[in-house]
């Protein structure tokens, strides 16, 4: 066994390797850029080598920098992770070349399966099943369109080299094929270095599983079951489970043995995982499943695997490496309940999931597994990707799972910048989810419903603003942060407080009488509490003999203060303005396009005189590792262009100006 590994790699996976590692007194060496210098996975292993610039390009992505810190430090092996040079065969030769062992298959392996179309010819002589589609060489963009007519719509886009939903467009009729056909290049291009796509039939109705297998050196290739990756959003992963729900025994012993299929095929060693695309619609069945992807590589999603086997896989990542046999045999692996997995990012939901930047001022994790790479005071730069936690739960059965990872989003908070938590709650107790009937369409179907899914009565609603009047009231006094000690509000006063919720601005008062009860005097209504404790990132209240206790975070900053509450599985977020401090952008105006968010202009699609209609597409953006459209707001003229393609700007940056 090794007994120092790098790990090339940074946030969460890089900590969680680190975990196993010092369980099995393996040291570990981190690498970092400029923005990671403080990150917690630096923190927390042995040794630390600085790389590079924040962008991925200048750091992460840098081989030579990478195994000249494994050689200096004398490490004996690379453990990739995840995303990055996981899965570049080139990178893997470099790495054996100085000697080094790289922890994951080998190149030869991630070649075979690193190009779609290539992949599935091969996939295909070792009898797996494959979606129809065109998977050649001929990239002429007329050709290809005639491809995806003869496949018939709806058609899927993807990138030849193409991973993680990225460079992927699904198209319904000929008319958006040429723009969508641009977005996967262009996509492809930026995030893989390759421009080359492949078409397929998109299946109606689709669930998105796939099997995690395992091989070693001397021959031996495991599976360790399926997940059920169904819950996605732009074909980017939202929840995971395992074993997949509603999965006939034959139907799993069909897709299973496919699976080991796919892997000898390729002489697989390590950890893989590989996806298929199932037809939902009528139940799940043994011809109703079709080879997609390999991914030669550990999972973001493996801890629910790790959950329902009782594995540790990078453990066997390790021993495998070193050229032990795999841990257990075939028979020896089985299933133990079911297991959730739902993705925490610091993403805004209102605004089209938009990553969101900033300080997490709070953070608190309900009761689950964490995977977590950041810690309260952490930095959400614009250069990775957005990823708090990934939280998962573990239960006896599916429900008993689903219950626990609600309960586990509940209690949650996350302040100081927008997250997801709220809209995971929603989505974790959507009657199709909760049902069963879910496929990889579910969350764009009833989008709507879960972004407002929200408190159960109309004084739950006027709970969480009436609490943060509370919060701030007992900040003034205090004159510092709510969360110092605990303090019973009581003595007759009254205070003004000054809240903004959204574009609202309200002005409610805080009525303080004798014997403990206060009254909260909002425009339209009164809450009467009949008591009051404000303690540590929590506040008691009692209404009608009914006490509740809600978590709540205050922070400040130059703008005033800000409260954060959490009821019923939904956080709110108030603002207290500083009366000194009434200057505001706007990050979108009628007459401009500013980008929502830090990033680099991938494509200008328009130029200055050109006549735009509202909504059509005049910038695109690329800001961790995605890529977003920028609409025209208004019907009228391009007055200026005020970037171009490679600029980097900040949240808020003016773009484009229109005129009448």
């Amino acid at each position: 066994m090794f007994t120092k590994i790098l790990i090339a790699n940074r946030g969460e996976i890089a900590c969680r390797i680190i975990d196993t590692a010092s369980r099995l007194g393996i040291k570990t060496v981190a690498v970092f850029s400029d923005a990671d210098a403080r990150a917690l996975h630096v923190q927390r292993a042995d040794e630390a080598v600085y790389i590079g610039e924040s962008a991925v390009t200048q750091s992460y992505l840098v081989g030579e920098r990478i195994i000249d810190a494994a050689d200096r430090t004398g490490a004996q092996a690379i453990h990739p992770g995840y995303g990055f040079l996981s899965e570049n065969p080139d990178f893997v030769d470099a790495v054996t070349n100085t000697g080094l062992t790289f922890i994951g298959p080998s190149a030869s392996a991630i070649r075979a399966m690193g190009l779609k179309d290539s992949a599935k010819a091969l996939m295909l002589d070792a009898g797996v099943p494959v979606v129809p589609g065109y998977h050649g060489q001929n990239q002429d963009p007329v050709f290809l369109q005639e491809q995806a007519r003869d496949i018939s719509y709806p058609v899927m886009i993807k990138a030849r080299a193409g991973g993680g939903g990225k460079g992927m467009r699904v198209v319904k009729d000929d008319a958006d094929f040429r723009e969508s056909l641009d977005g996967a290049v262009r996509e492809g291009a930026a995030s893989f270095g390759d421009p080359a796509v492949l078409i397929e039939k998109f299946i109606q109705s689709p669930r998105h599983i796939e099997v995690q297998v395992f091989g070693d050196s001397l021959g031996n290739v495991v599976h360790l079951f399926e997940r059920d990756c169904s819950l996605q959003r732009r074909h980017q992963k939202v929840i995971e489970e395992a074993p997949a729900p509603g999965m006939p025994e034959e139907v799993r012993q069909a897709m299973t043995q496919a699976a080991i299929k796919a892997a000898r095929a390729i002489d697989y060693t390590g950890a893989g995982t590989i996806e298929f695309i199932v037809d939902g619609s009528g139940g799940l069945r043994t011809d109703g499943f079709w080879f997609m992807e390999m991914n030669t590589r550990l999972q973001v999603e493996h801890p629910v695997t790790e959950a329902v086997t009782g594995t540790d896989l990078v453990e066997w990542q390790l021993r495998v490496a070193a050229g032990e046999a795999l841990p257990l045999m075939q028979d020896d692996i089985t299933l133990d309940g079911h297991a959730f997995e739902a993705r925490l990012y610091a993403e805004d939901p209102d605004n089209d999931f938009l990553p969101v930047t900033g300080t997490i001022e709070h953070l608190t994790f309900g009761d689950a597994r964490i995977d977590t790479g950041v810690r309260q005071g952490a930095q959400i730069s614009p250069f990775y990707d957005p990823m708090i936690a990934k939280l998962t739960a573990h239960g006896a059965t599916r429900t008993q799972a689903l219950s626990r990872l609600r309960r586990a989003l509940q209690t949650t908070h996350v302040a100081g910048l927008v997250t997801n938590t709220t809209f995971l709650h929603a989505l974790s107790s959507h009657s199709g989810f909760v049902d069963e009937q879910l496929d990889t369409g579910l969350i764009e179907r009833d989008l709507s419903v879960l972004l407002t899914a929200g408190v159960s009565s109309e004084l739950a609603s006027l709970l969480p603003m009436a609490v943060a009047a509370l919060v701030l009231v007992r900040a003034d006094v205090q004159h510092e942060s709510a969360a110092s000690k605990p303090l019973r509000l009581w003595g007759a006063s009254s205070e003004r407080v000054v809240i903004q919720h959204g574009d609202e601005v309200l002005e409610l008062c805080v009525n303080k009488h004798l014997h403990s009860s206060t009254q909260v005097v909002l425009p339209e209504d009164v809450v009467e509490f009949e008591s009051v404790l404000v303690d540590k990132n929590k506040i008691e209240v009692q209404l009608d003999g009914h006490t509740l206790k809600l978590p709540y975070a205050i922070y400040s900053s130059v703008e005033g203060w800000h409260v954060s509450v959490v009821q019923e599985g939904v956080t709110h977020r108030f603002h207290s303005p500083d009366p000194l401090n009434q200057t505001s952008v706007s990050a979108t105006q009628g007459d401009d396009v500013r980008a929502p968010m830090a990033g680099a202009v991938t494509a200008v699609l328009v130029a200055e005189g050109d006549e735009v209609k509202a909504g059509q597409s005049v910038l695109v953006m690329e800001a961790m590792k995605m890529e977003h459209t920028l609409q025209a707001p208004r019907d009228g003229n391009v007055s200026a262009v005020l970037c171009s393609v490679g600029s980097q700007v900040s949240d808020g940056t003016l773009l484009v100006t229109l005129a009448l």
